[in-house]
């Protein structure tokens, strides 16, 4: 969907009267498509082809660690098959109640490891990477269900505010907010990419310039150094806060990682 300039311009204008928890629930994207539509035909046809798509490598090593009935796996004496699991992908980042602070996909599947004696370590562990890539794959074409639980509202809410704040807050030399590509100019070229509008439904990501795997939390990081800002720790609350309101502002796109970028 492409919008006049006097919707865009009633569109500002309209967000900025609303408060952060308005925002963060009702402001709408003016392009609600996945990355996947921003993808130039090599590498479309590349994601498209399973015997030439390198993200199949990890969905291959997720399989061997999550295992079956006929091959043992820490994962499957728990969960059974990993199509047991469709969904589950949709519902992250959420709110932990014991540790009373945001996870996501990655973060549980290293708690998870690490109470089956694996003990993986770091968010881009290639077998972190490789169960988070099956676990998306087990989810596909589902649209992602950002809800808080009972009882955990104020937190959720506090921080889907706080990644809204984010989105809409410029930062670094370049003095630019999310919301000045991701908004204001979808489809625009950007040195050799083409800007998108930021629904993260893809990941984790093979990006051909990392020529390897990475989470959206590596993803979003190096946005915060694209434009010359300090950098959030990895697994940081404001990393989790902004992935948190991204997937709200996808909300009715579908899941369609794990996928290639350039």
């Amino acid at each position: 969907m492409r919008w006049t300039a006097f919707q865009f311009t009633g569109w500002v204008l309209w967000i900025c009267a609303l408060p952060l928890t308005l925002l963060a629930q009702a402001a709408p994207p003016l392009s609600l498509r996945s990355g996947n539509a921003f993808l130039s035909s090599d590498l479309l046809a590349m994601q498209n082809d399973a015997t030439r798509n390198p993200t199949q490598l990890w969905l291959e090593q997720g399989r061997k660690l999550w295992g079956n009935t006929s091959q043992t796996g820490k994962c499957f004496e728990c969960h059974g098959e990993v199509q047991s699991m469709k969904g589950v992908a949709t519902q992250f980042p959420k709110w932990s109640r014991s540790q009373q602070l945001l996870i996501n996909l990655e973060d549980q599947i290293l708690a998870c490891t690490q109470r089956s004696g694996q003990a993986l370590k770091g968010l881009e562990n290639p077998d972190v990477l490789a169960l988070s890539a099956l676990l998306h794959e087990a989810s596909q074409g589902l649209p992602f269900r950002m809800a808080a639980a009972p009882g955990e509202e104020v937190p959720w809410q506090d921080a889907l505010n706080k990644g809204a704040e984010q989105f809409t807050t410029r930062a670094g030399r370049m003095n630019l907010a999310c919301t000045h590509c991701h908004d204001l100019n979808i489809g625009k070229q950007m040195r050799a990419d083409v800007i998108s509008p930021a629904h993260p439904t893809g990941f984790p990501i093979f990006k051909m310039s990392w020529q390897s795997m990475g989470s959206i939390d590596r993803r979003l990081r190096a946005c915060y150094s694209g434009v010359q800002a300090e950098v959030p720790a990895p697994g940081s609350q404001a990393l989790r806060q902004l992935e948190l309101f991204l997937k709200v502002r996808a909300q009715g796109l579908p899941v369609d990682g794990p996928s290639l970028r350039r």
